[in-house]
């Protein structure tokens, strides 16, 4: 699930700093870490007051954090490039890949700041935090996409999003993990996989009601009740991921106490003493600065699209559904094949089958009511071989989810499966790409 995801990465970031090299007070802090499982904390996820103090914060250590720790950074000046290219000779052939590239970056530091912003508000506001900034990139490429009318770009990307997170990231993940671990089969906890495929298989009925009433033309009135049902079921999808979020943010809360109550776990120590490197402010800003940019980069990809698909003769539907969302999300989807490899299949499965419930029950309604705003006929009939593909794929993933458990060839069948749908949409000749 998306909360213990990003529990689990602050865990993680927590234990990468416990090796640099000391900072002043850093002699006491290695001692108090020592001394944590014979005194455990009994506030699991409110900071120790002198963790904030051991950050060297300002302006400049800031910067030095955000822009220089990360080698990812070395692409944003692609972003840059791609402003300059459109200004200059508007070749869209190259500002689309300079454009996406530019991105990958911004996204990946987005989701630091996020996670160090969680630092500071504990364990259960944290996940809040995750969940909300998690596809934020998806979900700004998908508002100027709408701002220009594209609709089907934004259904195709959203959908490829779930398809790359649900067959590659996670067939990654299980093969990736199987090799590493040495293990015949790695385990999960099959309660959160079950609750995500659900609400997955929840999206997929809301989309497929619209296209069954467009399809077999049953409409009360004709090309207004399937956009009638799209928004009310938008609404509904809404409502259902909320109580979802609550529901899970109430279940992290009975973890804690249960676990400050018997003492806790390691990953819970670990988690209560990873401490920030930048102030709670300075995560706000860089929240702010990153989402700007990525706004910005987004504008000039969007547009970019259709010339990009006639330079490089290659459908629109492919670049929508089969490269934005690889490329647009390779840090997380290379977060979530780290995690498996290190045995933590659960946060794997968080990041990649987390995501895919995220877009398919947040961001795609999120959409439909955007576009219902904007004036935009935008609706949850995706088609018939987009919906296709979603729901066979949703169904093999729940299938291979059920028994709670992984290996490599599961992950493999996954990885194929992908290929198979990548190269369907190479071939696949949208009879509504006029009205993109």
């Amino acid at each position: 699930m998306a909360t213990d995801g990003a529990d689990y990465r602050r865990l993680l970031h927590g234990r990468q700093n416990s090796h640099q090299a000391p900072v002043d007070g850093a002699d006491g802090f290695e001692d108090d870490n020592l001394a944590a499982p014979q005194s455990p904390p009994h506030n699991i996820g409110v900071r120790p007051q002198r963790d904030l103090g051991s950050a060297d914060w300002g302006v400049f250590g800031s910067m030095k954090i955000v822009l220089f720790k990360s080698k990812l950074n070395l692409l944003i000046p692609c972003g840059f490039l791609a402003i300059l290219i459109d200004y200059t000779s508007q070749n869209q052939g190259w500002v689309f890949p300079l454009s996406l590239l530019g991105i990958i970056p911004l996204a990946e530091r987005l989701g630091f700041a996020t996670e160090q912003l969680g630092l500071f508000t504990g364990r259960t506001a944290g996940g809040l935090l995750n969940a909300t900034f998690g596809n934020a990139t998806e979900l700004v490429i998908s508002i100027h996409a709408l701002r220009s009318g594209k609709l089907r770009v934004v259904q195709q990307s959203l959908l490829g999003s779930i398809l790359s997170n649900t067959l590659l990231v996670l067939g990654c993940a299980f093969f990736g993990g199987g090799l590493a671990c040495g293990k015949t089969e790695q385990a999960f906890r099959k309660e959160d996989a079950v609750l995500n495929s659900g609400l997955l298989l929840m999206a997929v009925m809301g989309l497929v009601s619209p296209a069954m009433l467009y399809y077999t033309h049953t409409e009360v009135n004709l090309g207004q009740s399937a956009l009638a049902l799209s928004r009310f079921s938008s609404c509904i999808m809404l409502v259902a991921y909320a109580a979802f979020i609550y529901f899970e943010l109430s279940n992290s809360r009975r973890r804690d106490e249960a676990s400050e109550g018997g003492g806790g776990d390691q990953g819970d120590d670990d988690y209560e003493y990873a401490y920030p490197e930048i102030s709670k402010w300075e995560a706000i800003a860089w929240l702010a600065i990153f989402t700007a940019w990525i706004s910005v980069f987004s504008d000039f990809l969007v547009n970019a699209i259709e010339g990009a698909a006639k330079a490089w003769k290659i459908p629109i539907a492919f670049i929508s559904t089969v490269l934005l969302p690889i490329v647009g999300n390779a840090a997380e989807h290379a977060s979530a094949v780290m995690f498996a490899v290190k045995d933590k299949l659960d946060i794997s499965l968080g990041v990649a089958i987390g995501s895919s419930t995220q877009i398919s029950m947040f961001v795609i309604p999120f959409s439909v009511v955007a576009g219902w705003m904007m004036g935009q006929p935008m609706d949850l009939n995706f088609h018939l071989f987009e919906t296709a593909s979603l729901l066979i794929t949703v169904l093999v993933v729940a299938f291979l989810l059920q028994d709670g458990t992984s290996n490599c060839f599961k992950g493999l069948m996954l990885i194929l499966c992908y290929l198979i749908v990548a190269a369907s949409f190479y071939v696949y000749a949208d009879p509504n790409i006029d009205g993109v």
